[in-house]
């Protein structure tokens, strides 16, 4: 486990007094300008953010701060309109303590990484939040070797040692081919994200075990992006073929209603050649016509769930891992029963 940065070892390397660190990093008087650079030098090289150290040494109660790093494949899975609930529901209740969010956008993971070491020794968190976690994320021990708290936003099988929060999703897609079955489908599709992605990982396997239990005649998953364009794609490569499926179960919202084009550009209707299904029931699937079936679930309150469990973790160094509860599927004017042929 990583040591944090102190005050005493900008001191050490700056070769002076802690008391000469803090005149420095409050732009006192006091000391010299060129001691005042030396001492700015040695918190840069050490890693230590002057402002943290301003904050810290000023004598005034420290301001505690949540670290949330975002690389662009995590931001693309958590697309959009859902993300940006989560994060809205995790500062709602940051807002009610002395806490703040620090939202930071890293090129790619090894960049992010890198984040999470400059502000755990620059003193800069207390804390984060990890999203989009995959199988075996090199995150989990980067984060753990620091001995910064963090909180996973993902299955307790893929957290490690960190609490994690999450949502069902094995049991809303169960929740969803079992509907699709009794409505008399016997050929279903589902149209994943990244193959390697923790949630799709336990959403296909969910998918392939309830087929199995229900002994459909076809259980085809396809991995996607997440994109529009690779939900379009996957739904004509599916419906072209000689037993296409009469039911597709879709990631989100953008690649169903991608589907949807997708069918009538191959002279198909929804639902009476074909039903959809999307996951994340929001505004997009309430103004389709026909409106989407959905898995729907409150984003808002799953991230207030996080920052809870996040805050607990900080307050008394523990935090059991927790269900945000499952998705649950809302019927509307995309699925229906098979033609009969």
């Amino acid at each position: 486990m990583e040591r944090r940065v102190t005050i005493r070892d900008v001191a050490a390397r700056a070769d002076v007094s802690a008391g000469a660190v803090s005149l420095a990093l409050n732009g006192r008087p006091g000391v010299s300008e060129q001691t005042r650079a030396r001492i700015v030098a040695a918190a840069r090289e050490l890693g230590w953010s002057p402002s943290s150290a301003a904050r810290s040494l000023a004598g005034g109660p420290r301001l505690h701060t949540v670290g949330l790093a975002l690389t662009p494949d995590t931001a693309a899975a958590g697309l959009d309109a859902v993300l940006m609930a989560l994060i809205g529901g995790i500062e709602s209740v940051l807002a009610e303590r002395p806490c703040a969010l620090l939202l930071h956008v890293a090129p790619d993971r090894a960049a992010e990484t890198a984040l999470y070491r400059q502000w755990w020794q620059s003193g800069r968190v207390n804390g984060t939040v990890l999203l989009g976690l995959t199988a075996d994320d090199p995150r989990i021990d980067a984060v753990h070797h620091l001995g910064m708290p963090a909180v996973a936003v993902a299955h307790p099988s893929l957290s490690g040692p960190f609490p994690a929060v999450w949502s069902d999703d094995a049991a809303a897609v169960a929740e969803a081919v079992r509907y699709l079955a009794v409505l008399g489908h016997r050929r279903i599709a589902h149209v994943s994200g990244p193959a390697a992605l923790g949630r799709t990982i336990l959403r296909r396997e969910s998918f392939a075990a309830t087929a199995a239990e229900l002994g459909l005649d076809l259980a085809r998953s396809l991995p996607t992006d997440l994109s529009a364009a690779a939900g379009a794609r996957a739904t004509h490569e599916l419906l072209a073929a000689p037993d296409r499926p009469t039911a597709i179960v879709y990631d989100n919202d953008l690649m169903a209603v991608a589907g949807g084009g997708a069918a009538a550009d191959l002279g198909l209707r929804v639902p009476a050649d074909v039903s959809l299904v999307a996951w994340d029931d929001s505004d997009l699937c309430r103004i389709t016509r026909p409106a989407l079936s959905a898995l729907s679930h409150d984003p808002f309150a799953f991230g207030a769930e996080v920052a809870h469990c996040l805050l607990e973790l900080l307050d008394i160094g523990r935090a059991a891992s927790r269900s945000g509860g499952a998705p649950v599927l809302v019927p509307r004017g995309t699925t229906g029963p098979p033609r009969r042929t």
